[in-house]
């Protein structure tokens, strides 16, 4: 804690000449250093104490004014080293204001009894209507938030988890409404209940209330003109702008919402991008994007996912370019006109279309297209797998995490085939194997869960999910000679099914094991649960062999991985990666031909994928 002494007789003289006034001088604390020359119409009340206010404070790209307090009312302020306060329409109220602050043309800052900053409340997502199943705190992850949402009628799970989180809350939240260092405030009507960290600037905000944001000298955020925040939590790096309205939400690092999107219980994390449209309830894990102003996220999970509009099916299709989607929209048209429903991206990439049609059996069928013909539904499998949209989407989505190194508080998992996806593509080969066997092989198609596979396709189905596992298996070998880890083994963990908690991939056994130590009692705090979720995600590549050497025994019919064996791996891979890149040529070679594509960016893109032959050795 810093010392402060008493005014002198003499400032209090030079104040009061400045027209400063205070409803009991003995009540107004200095720092040792303070003068007294720079404060003019200023009213103190309640308790006060100021720093000392030497340097210039720059309001302006090459304009700088003297650090001060001109024209405002303070009750019961601390005010930091070299701020600059002025034009303060009403008063600012029991706050704690840091270092290099520059606060201008602000109507009202004030903390007022029973402030929460936003922390503690339970939000529903997925069901608006239903009971809370998210707790916000400055601490939540995109793990984290999936984690009590997929365990949510697991009552004695949750009531220790709420109980671990809000003994985190009792531990660090502030007493009072405080501004780190560095914040920039000007424009702004109401500032209320609020805690605002360092390098943070406001600029026209209309109101933020119950709120904490979460900035930082590395990853600043930017509150923009005309927004309305209330009971929310905004993390390092993000953007709030132009007449945004959020209520109840929880915002991740590094992501952009704007152009008057409204949101409400709703979380978004990582990188996400909203404009226009709207969200309730609404669970969107990192890379969510809607643009459209005709968008609702309402009660669904998304991840590296982008809306489209319900009026606006334009560039959707349109997968060699820079306004790349992924895969098509849900629900959008083609030229065709087939209906394509797009798959549910699960982790990293789509891997099914389970998620969005319901179906717990259309899990099975990972990178498959969903498409209608009249009353008539007919399933691609394995399609997506060999499109120019996933191979973009394998290249880019590394590339646009915008986060800074040290507020990366949401795991990201960037592996498109991994244990969690390339278990589902064992599934969907053995699926369509016995399909196959089932019916013959001199039908026009086969019939599954009342939906139709082509006969082309089926066959097209095993053969992309063929290569898919080879690829698989030789990157995951090629991994592990040069991690050092090759040979059978130690460990069990990472045998048997695979999860994904909104970007965290992991043994369905270490998410039972972290469930049991909660409920057990075992974990201590909410910062040892999301310590848990770091060190998975780092055993990550040694549960991932575990899984991998058991499927290679399985897929190659040995009892142990030999040198002949290995040597079998590495030309299944060099084959099936050749026959990938061929395929997703062809792709876009068919784009090309369709007049969708400029002969450069057709061309740019053939020369990245004969550059592939790199990666092979």
């Amino acid at each position: 804690m810093r010392d402060y002494r008493q005014l002198t007789q003499e400032e209090i003289n030079v104040l009061e000449s400045n027209s400063c006034w205070a409803e009991d001088w003995n009540n107004v604390k200095v720092a040792e250093e303070f003068r007294p020359y720079n404060f003019h119409r200023v009213v103190f009340y309640g308790e006060i104490c100021l720093g000392v206010f030497e340097k210039t404070v720059e309001v302006a790209k090459g304009f700088t004014k003297h650090s001060g307090i001109n024209d405002a009312t303070l009750r019961n302020v601390t005010v930091g080293d070299n701020c600059l306060i002025e034009k303060i329409g009403n008063f600012i109220n029991n706050y704690t204001i840091g270092n290099d602050c520059y606060i201008s043309n602000v109507s009202t800052m004030e903390t007022t009894e029973g402030a929460t900053f936003g922390e503690g409340h339970m939000v529903s997502v997925l069901n608006e209507m239903g009971d809370g199943n998210v707790m916000l705190f400055h601490d939540l992850n995109s793990q984290l938030a999936a984690f009590m949402v997929k365990h949510f009628n697991d009552k004695q799970l949750k009531d220790n988890i709420i109980r671990l989180i809000n003994e985190e809350i009792r531990f660090s939240q502030p007493e009072r409404g405080t501004l780190g260092n560095g914040v920039k405030i000007i424009n702004s009507k109401e500032i209320t209940n609020t805690v605002v960290k360092d390098d943070c600037e406001i600029n026209g905000a209309a109101r933020l209330s119950d709120c904490t944001i979460l900035s930082s000298g590395d990853a600043s955020v930017y509150i923009g003109t005309g927004v309305i925040c209330e009971n929310s939590i905004i993390s390092n790096g993000c953007s709030i702008t132009n007449s945004v309205k959020m209520q109840d939400c929880f915002v991740g690092e590094a992501c952009q919402i704007t152009n008057g999107f409204t949101a409400e219980a709703s979380v978004f994390f990582a990188n996400s991008y909203m404009a226009n449209g709207e969200a309730c309830a609404a669970f969107c894990g990192p890379f969510s994007a809607s643009h459209h102003k005709s968008s609702l996220l309402i009660g669904g999970e998304f991840s590296f996912y982008n809306a489209g509009s319900n009026t606006n099916f334009s560039n959707h299709a349109y997968k060699m370019g820079p306004l790349h989607y992924g895969v098509l929209e849900r629900g959008s048209k083609t030229a065709s006109g087939a209906y394509v429903l797009m798959p549910a991206k699960i982790g990293a990439f789509s891997v099914c279309f389970g998620k969005l049609m319901n179906h717990p059996d259309m899990r099975c069928l990972p990178f498959a297209y969903l498409m209608a013909y009249g009353e008539t539904m007919y399933i691609v499998p394995g399609r997506n797998i060999t499109t120019v949209g996933l191979y973009r989407d394998i290249k880019k989505w590394p590339k646009r995490d915008k986060r800074a190194p040290s507020c990366r508080k949401s795991i990201i998992n960037f592996d498109w085939l991994s244990p969690f996806t390339v278990g589902e593509i064992v599934e969907g080969k053995k699926i369509l194997e016995n399909l196959r066997q089932a019916g013959g092989n001199n039908v026009s198609s086969y019939n599954f869960q009342e939906y139709i596979i082509n006969a082309s396709s089926l066959k097209k189905g095993i053969k992309y999910y063929d290569i898919a596992l080879r690829i698989y298996m030789g990157a995951v070998l090629k991994r592990a000679v040069k991690g050092g880890w090759l040979g059978r083994p130690t460990s069990t963990t990472g045998l048997g099914r695979w999860n994904d908690l909104s970007g965290l991939l992991l043994p369905d056994s270490e998410e039972q094991r972290l469930i049991k130590d909660i409920k057990d009692g075992n974990i201590e705090s909410i910062t040892d649960v999301l310590a848990r979720f770091d060190e998975i995600n780092n055993n990550y590549r040694v549960y991932q062999w575990a899984w991998t050497y058991q499927l290679i025994l399985d897929y190659y019919g040995v009892d142990e991985l030999t040198e002949p064996t290995m040597q079998c791996i590495r030309e299944d891979y060099v084959k099936a990666r050749r026959a990938w890149i061929a395929e997703i040529r062809k792709d876009a070679q068919k784009e090309f031909d369709m007049g969708d594509v400029e002969q450069e960016v057709y061309d740019d893109f053939i020369s990245k994928l004969d550059h592939e032959i790199d990666y092979e050795d």
